[in-house]
């Protein structure tokens, strides 16, 4: 299994007969998936500390991802902060969405919320992360690993084990 399979934020596959429309926005219900998100993002990370992320796999279709990513978004550079209200303005929402339905029957939990951090140089902070769909993570952290962008992480700490030792 992808290491990134395992973080499914419902611990498995949404129940066919679900609608989201229909669903309680209860306030138990909103916890818990802050809590599964943070629980990605500190695996991810923990993963990026281990593993080179230009060695890394996110998925079993990281290629196919990536070449829909550069062929939908030319002009995306994974190297750039992420303009948030340029992603969720209704041009970019179309665009993302468009992307994203490729993959509704190809990726477990495609749609489900993620964090994202809006730049390759910058670790997880309160104003330094996005709230986007799991395809978006994907996409643009698979994009990211392949340019080397996240390589920084698995060397700063591998200096740190270094020193402690």
């Amino acid at each position: 299994m992808d290491p990134m399979e395992s973080m499914s934020i419902s611990g498995g596959r949404v129940p066919s007969n679900f609608n989201a429309d229909d669903a309680a926005n209860m306030e138990d219900m909103e916890k818990q998936f802050a809590v599964k998100a943070v629980q990605h993002l500190q695996t991810y990370w923990a993963i990026l500390e281990r593993v080179r992320g230009s060695t890394l796999r996110l998925t079993k279709i990281d290629d196919d991802i990536y070449e829909h990513l550069k062929a939908d978004f030319p002009e995306f550079d994974p190297a750039a902060v992420i303009n948030e209200d340029e992603m969720k303005s209704k041009s970019g929402k179309e665009r993302w969405r468009k992307f994203m339905m490729a993959y509704e029957k190809k990726v477990d939990d495609y749609n489900f919320g993620t964090m994202l951090r809006n730049s390759p140089k910058v670790e997880y902070e309160e104003d330094t992360t996005l709230f986007v769909p799991r395809m978006q993570f994907y996409a643009v952290e698979i994009a990211r690993n392949k340019n080397g962008l996240n390589d920084w992480i698995f060397e700063k700490a591998q200096a740190e084990k270094a020193k402690g030792k």
